[in-house]
């Protein structure tokens, strides 16, 4: 064969592997699934912003919502994708458009409703591709309550344990995520709350997905909860500060550096957590402006700022506290109108507390310690036609663990009141012992 010949081929064969190659101009490099109570949320993450398109196959079973990515590989098996909701059967790929192309195909359970949006890159992560599936994703959890289950006037406390899902939150020196420390203390302070006979709690996240700034406070709002308390983790550029805080909302912006940092973090955690923020930005209930200016959020910051005060005088026994005083900030999910609070549960970013954080005996005593702080805040201000209106009169049964300090600290009595209205010569108590409350 002629050598020009030769040449004219190879060039033609490296042309064409060349322009083969850069037709797929994108790749799918990982897919996650964060399955919540109301609905499941796919994620795609890809390498350039995704040109897709997609369909629904409703006509007959399986269901098939089917994702055309254009110029796009798979670099994925998604065979290995866990998938715990129960809206999903599977995710597999089917032939596509061209072969230049990636067809998705996810099987469902049933007719579904739900959205698709891209998200663009951020410091954390590249391109995403997200759809939100709407429906019951998983199974019923013991310890949340759901908002038809909730009992009028009991004192309602909703439960907002930060970040989830895409959004770690703060990331401890060993590599603890913020998400699931305050889940877990969120968990444990609902289940105190639910064994009160006075009060239920209501977590607005019971499990690792992510739920908008806004969305959390229109679902305290929603449930019409006496009180939301969010639960969070510090964190500094520095790992030398430590302590617990609690913050209140103020309708300026914050004047401390630790205030202005804790704020950019809050609206981070949209980007983050993946909220399609044309939908989120756009307040058509005017939740925000008019939880501002309405009458009532002068009682609600009012009263938010005496729970602070009650819970700090509790978190003060069991941990160091990073400020003694209730601390002033602008946070998004403050703003249901109801008295709310923000609590800082310690200093992720510090060694020694991020495994203090990382402790379930430290846990269940910073949750006792907030369990306590509303208590006392409820006893003392109890909301009306609610159980802690005759609670002064009531009758207490003793619980494992409880001692009679425990006690009257709940009711905000003496050891010594206790014991000369339930003629006790001495401290100890039996489990399953009825005491009078004077």
């Amino acid at each position: 064969m002629p050598y020009w010949i030769r040449v004219f081929i190879s060039c033609s064969l490296l042309l064409f592997s060349t322009t083969s190659f850069s037709v797929q101009v994108n790749s799918i490099n990982n897919v996650r699934m964060w399955p919540a109570p109301d609905n499941t949320r796919v994620v795609f993450d890809l390498s350039a912003t995704p040109d897709f398109s997609y369909f629904t196959l409703y006509q007959q079973t399986p269901y098939r919502l089917v994702i055309d990515f254009n110029q796009t590989a798979l670099k994925v098996d998604l065979a290995k994708v866990e998938n715990n909701s129960l809206l999903i059967k599977k995710i597999r790929t089917s032939t596509p458009k061209n072969k230049q192309s990636t067809r998705v195909v996810i099987e469902l359970n049933d007719k579904i409703e739900f959205e698709i949006f891209p998200v663009r890159a951020n410091e954390q992560y590249g391109e995403r591709l997200v759809i939100d599936l709407k429906g019951r994703s998983i199974e019923r959890k013991n310890t949340p309550l759901r908002a038809d289950e909730l009992q009028e006037r009991k004192v309602t406390i909703a439960i907002d344990a930060g970040h989830g899902g895409d959004d770690p939150g703060s990331i401890g020196p060993s590599g603890a995520y913020e998400k699931d420390i305050v889940l877990k203390i969120s968990k444990a302070l609902a289940d105190m709350i639910n064994q009160d006979p006075a009060m239920q709690a209501y977590l607005i996240r019971s499990g690792d997905y992510y739920v908008g700034l806004k969305a959390r406070a229109r679902k305290a709002q929603e449930i019409e909860a006496d009180l939301l308390v969010s639960i969070h983790a510090d964190a500094f550029t520095s790992p030398k500060p430590r302590g617990g805080s609690v913050w209140v909302l103020s309708s300026r912006r914050a004047t401390t550096e630790m205030g202005r940092m804790l704020e950019d973090k809050e609206r981070l955690s949209d980007v983050l957590g993946g909220i399609d923020l044309r939908v989120e930005s756009d307040d058509t209930h005017g939740y925000l402006n008019k939880a501002l200016i309405d009458m009532t959020m002068g009682h609600a910051m009012s009263a938010g700022f005496e729970v602070a005060e009650d819970v700090i005088k509790h978190m003060d026994g069991i941990a160091i506290m990073h400020k003694d005083k209730p601390q002033h900030a602008s946070f998004a999910v403050l703003t249901s109108g109801k008295p709310s609070i923000l609590v800082e549960t310690g200093f992720i970013s510090n060694p020694q507390e991020e495994q203090q954080l990382l402790s379930n005996a430290y846990q269940q005593r910073m949750a006792r310690a907030i369990y306590q702080g509303v208590r006392d805040y409820f006893t003392r201000r109890p909301p009306d036609g609610s159980s802690f209106v005759s609670s002064r009169a009531a009758q207490h049964v003793v619980k494992s663990g409880e001692s009679l300090s425990v006690i009257a600290k709940r009711y905000n009595t003496t050891v010594k009141a206790l014991k000369t209205r339930n003629n006790l010569t001495s401290n100890v108590l039996q489990v399953g012992q009825v005491l009078d409350i004077p």
